[in-house]
């Protein structure tokens, strides 16, 4: 089968449904686009072409270019070379303002929100001084206004701290919505909802692109590319290798192989064999601030060389776990021990030394500060321990240096010793994380989620760099409420349900029946 990149010079295509401009010049043109950060390609003679009235799927795997690409059109970055058309019209995008003012909007995967300002607020401060918009109240209107235009459920006066991640998303949308955007970039909308909720959301990208916007989904879910979208552009590596096909009768599997370029198989879990006990939690019992119960005597042992994995349903405790683990929190009662020392009394400084690492579900909540760099992310714990310098002075040299080795090392993608953190791949920033965590001393590994939100590939780079600390001797207590995840790596399975365990297993006894029965506690 073959693929070709799109001719621009072909007849006019036919119509896609819901289309405003029938035979009309495409919303946004993207031509010969090429990036690169520190010396490292990012964008290669990419392209694309995004039709009024369409959803059209921007897919490939993390790191291969997608959100730099919008990023670009977006004004976020400037493209060393190329040329971006707007509805028939070559323009000059310098910056964010240039982009809002030609009608593009993106929603980010990490929301530009205000938390402790209300939509409406937000919303006056994204328009500027120069809008004729003066309070809030007048801001206020308008969100009300465009909500009940597209349908989005969401509050003006709602306090943005108090929303729910998929109500923030919506304000997102909403705000780009009220600047003008025609060209609505949805840089991947679902990664951080629940399947009901990412439903709904690509439901409304459809009722939004037959009221005549045209919409980009940046994705790597090949079901919301068959299910919602009109036509799908693949990249790979910084290239378009796929522009602009229709969705309707392609081959998803032949997508899925452009955009990784191999097939992969499922992750194996780690060839090693148990050794000594290195972690053991009794009776930790914690409440949480409203009253309710997160951990009700929860109990587990884990070994050297093993994968104890903790299925369940999400809010049952596992978060409070992993805070009490990583010395955010402390339980109300019980003792954790590793290698026989008790931990509770310890700083998370203290932690660290004895070889307890943990990775967060959300990589940039506590995992990695956005704006740094990578190379100032990679040190932020040998900073502590005095590898960078003194107190007063850090070796920027020495940091770059290190910087670079990981980067070779855990096969960073798009990343540079100086380029801003926020502004890599999910499965990059994610290798960032495990590059800092997985160092020299490391003895227990807690991961809660992390492949949450990566592609195919990305998945597995990350679950083989698990394996590799694991059969180098280091105990993974693995948290996910990904059951394939849990299946594919685990020598043990725990369930958790009501902050206890509900029931452990071998993993040669555990099936996705018996788990599930646990997990709503029917067994």
């Amino acid at each position: 089968m073959t693929l070709p990149v799109e001719d621009t010079t072909a007849p006019p295509r036919t119509p896609v449904r819901g289309e405003r401009h029938p035979g009309a010049a495409p919303a946004l043109e993207m031509q010969g686009v090429s990036k690169a950060f520190d010396g490292r390609p990012a964008l290669i003679d990419a392209s694309f072409s995004l039709a009024w009235g369409e959803v059209h799927a921007l897919v490939g795997e993390n790191g291969a270019g997608k959100s730099t690409l919008m990023n670009v059109a977006t004004g976020v970055y400037a493209a060393d070379s190329g040329t971006e058309i707007v509805d028939g019209e070559a323009i000059a995008i310098r910056g964010p303002g240039d982009a809002t003012a030609a009608g593009l909007g993106m929603v980010h995967q990490h929301f530009r929100l205000v938390g402790r300002f209300s939509v409406a607020e937000n919303v006056l401060l994204a328009l500027g001084r120069g809008s004729h918009v003066r309070s809030v109240a007048e801001a206020a209107d308008l969100v009300a206004a465009k909500a009940a235009e597209v349908g989005l459920g969401v509050r003006p006066d709602a306090m943005v701290a108090n929303l729910s991640v998929a109500e923030r998303q919506r304000a997102e949308i909403l705000k780009v919505l009220v600047l003008g955007a025609r060209i609505v970039i949805l840089d991947e909308p679902t990664a951080v909802l629940t399947e009901s909720e990412a439903d709904a959301l690509l439901a409304f990208t459809r009722r939004l692109a037959d009221q005549g916007h045209a919409v980009v989904l940046i994705t790597h879910k090949l079901r919301e590319v068959a299910a919602r979208s009109d036509r799908v552009t693949v990249m790979r590596q910084g290239r378009t290798v796929l522009a602009g096909a229709p969705t309707a009768g392609l081959d998803i599997g032949e997508v899925a192989r452009l955009a990784v370029g191999s097939s992969l198989g499922v992750s194996e879990r780690p060839g090693s064999t148990p050794g000594r006990e290195r972690l053991s939690l009794a009776s930790l019992s914690m409440v949480r601030s409203d009253g309710t119960t997160a951990l009700d005597g929860l109990s587990l042992d884990l070994r050297a060389g093993e994968v104890l994995g903790i299925a369940g349903v999400g809010g049952n405790g596992q978060q409070e776990l992993v805070e009490c683990l990583a010395g955010l929190a402390q339980p109300a009662a019980g003792t954790m021990t590793l290698d026989g020392r008790d931990i509770g009394p310890l700083s998370i400084r203290a932690r660290r030394r004895l070889g307890l690492r943990v990775i967060p579900s959300d990589r940039f909540d506590t995992g990695l500060v956005g704006p740094m760099s990578v190379a100032e992310n990679l040190a932020l714990t040998g900073v502590a321990e005095g590898r960078f310098g003194g107190p007063l002075f850090l070796s920027r040299a020495r940091m770059r240096a290190a910087a670079e080795r990981a980067i070779a090392t855990f096969d960073i993608h798009g990343a540079a010793p100086g380029r801003v953190t926020s502004l890599l791949s999910g499965g990059n920033a994610q290798k960032v994380l495990l590059a800092r965590e997985l160092d020299d001393g490391l003895t227990v590994l807690v991961a809660h989620s992390p492949a949450r939100g990566l592609d195919v590939k990305a998945t597995r780079a990350v679950h083989d760099l698990v394996k590799a600390a694991v059969e180098a001797g280091a105990a993974c207590l693995l948290i996910s409420e990904d059951l394939e995840e849990v299946l594919s790596l685990s020598h043990r399975v725990a369930v958790m349900n009501r902050g206890r365990i509900a029931g452990e297993m071998p993993i040669e006894n555990a099936t996705t029946e018996r788990i599930g029965a646990l997990m709503i506690g029917h067994a």
